[in-house]
């Protein structure tokens, strides 16, 4: 809906003009148009309360607006009001009784609430009005992956896939549910039927491309992307994701290049931006990265990788005090990611900030325990202060999460040697020497002085030849 008004001035404008109303400044006629945009501009940012205001008042207008319907009761699932959401389809669907999307709707809903059996049955009735048959197959898989049944999902994403070749997210789904039961390396041949049926299909091969890259065959999925861009070089999903494949191989002029082709056939976008950026502080190039970061930012301010890539890209170029303002506005808007909280521990430590690095790293290690480097880098605040006992604790706290880990292992030797128990010492290097020997080199890192390399090389040879 947002295509009726381009300008983003304009569209701005009308804002403007709600917020007005909302506050008692003046009155304004909104024509149904202008009410869906409005709804749908704060539903993009998860304001679903204006976005609800916006409806009410909508509704009030055009009672028998199918649109305004459908917005709302996506407004109250944001919400997770689901009982809310399935009274405005069913008030709805008496003056709509047929209609594809409002049944749709009622279908997800059922499944959200958990009667995945009823939402099933709703969705399959739905399919003597569909014109759209693909798109209702596609629910229906996602309604069985959603309940865990990935063999009803596969055989239904399947239908949807030979009534839409084109349904990029059916195949998308449908790899993953493979993958869960560990058939897509098998799926392979299914994917290639496609291309024999059509070789010049574009999408045969770009979906083919997919599978490849879900399997990691980042090469062949190289391939295969090519020969969708060959047969439609406009093929903006086939750039974008060529660029993801050449990302796993490191390959990053030949990622900028699929990125910037992306850009040139769909338009700019937050996501394509940010992958551009990326791509840029991959080769260390911080100034660029930095600006296609902000431009993602711009996009949509509540892209939080965007912040989180600006952050990165200051924190390499050891500007560390703006690094934190921009992580800490990526924490804002996800505070359960855990990368967001070492980004800001490994800058308060660079700064000084000792405190508010140990906090950070605290709440890092609760969202990701079996983090390694959380407890090797947050002990490491502690043992350059030499205070051994509460270096000692958290790896003893990170070995209760990962007790096989031998970075771990080694390090808590490290510890223990500096606090004088060397019994202990020998215990946890011989326990790390079984898992990983030839990680041993990580203990020359903490002893500099040529007699204690000695010394450890020693022990450690002892070892070697009673192995």
């Amino acid at each position: 809906m947002q295509e009726d008004y381009p300008n983003r001035e304009e569209e701005k404008g009308l804002i403007q003009r709600f917020e007005d109303q909302l506050n008692q400044k003046g009155f304004s006629f909104f024509d149904v148009t202008e009410l869906e945009v409005i709804i749908q501009f704060y539903l993009d940012r998860l304001k679903y309360g204006k976005a609800l205001k916006a409806c009410r008042l909508a509704i009030d207008q055009y009672p028998f607006s199918q649109e305004i319907s459908l917005l709302m009761a996506q407004c109250y699932i944001g919400k997770e009001d689901y009982e809310e959401a399935m009274r405005v389809i069913e008030n709805a669907q008496n003056i709509h009784p047929n209609d594809v999307d409002l049944n749709t709707v009622k279908g997800t809903l059922y499944s959200f609430m958990g009667d995945y059996d009823k939402a099933v049955e709703i969705l399959y009735s739905t399919l003597e009005h569909a014109e759209d048959k693909s798109e209702v197959y596609y629910n229906i898989g996602l309604t069985y992956q959603t309940n865990s049944k990935f063999r009803e999902a596969i055989d239904v994403y399947k239908k949807a896939i030979e009534a839409n070749i084109n349904h990029e997210s059916a195949l998308y789904e449908l790899a993953y549910c493979l993958d869960v039961l560990g058939e897509l390396e098998g799926s392979v041949e299914y994917y290639q039927q496609f291309i024999d049926k059509d070789p010049y299909s574009s999408y045969a091969w770009y979906n083919l491309g997919i599978v490849y890259n879900k399997l990691e065959k980042y090469e062949e999925a190289v391939k295969a992307y090519d020969f969708a861009l060959v047969i439609n070089d406009t093929f903006s999903s086939a750039h974008f994701n060529l660029g993801n494949s050449y990302m796993a191989l490191e390959k990053y002029p030949e990622a900028l290049e699929a990125y910037k082709n992306t850009l040139t056939n769909e338009g700019p976008s937050a996501e394509t931006n940010c992958c551009i950026g990326t791509a840029y502080e991959r080769l260390e190039q911080y100034e660029l990265a930095i600006k296609y970061y902000r431009k993602a930012a711009k996009a949509d301010q509540f892209y939080e990788d965007a912040w989180y890539g600006v952050g990165c890209c200051l924190a390499h170029q050891e500007k560390y005090f703006e690094a934190i303002h921009f992580f800490n506005k990526a924490l804002k808007l996800d505070p359960e990611n855990g990368n967001y909280w070492q980004a800001v521990a490994e800058a308060e430590f660079k700064t000084g900030n000792v405190i508010s690095a140990a906090e950070s790293y605290q709440e890092a290690v609760f969202l990701e325990p079996n983090n390694l480097d959380l407890w090797l880098d947050w002990s490491f605040i502690y043992y350059e202060q030499g205070d051994m006992e509460r270096s000692i604790d958290l790896i003893d706290k990170g070995l209760e999460e990962s007790p096989d880990a031998s970075e771990l292992l080694y390090r808590m030797t490290v510890y223990q040697i500096n606090a004088g128990r060397y019994k202990e010492a020998f215990t946890y290097l011989e326990n790390a020497l079984i898992l990983d020997f030839e990680n041993h080199e990580v203990l020359y890192e903490f002893f500099p002085k040529l007699e204690t390399q000695k010394a450890l090389f020693k022990i450690i040879e002892q070892y070697r030849k009673q192995d």
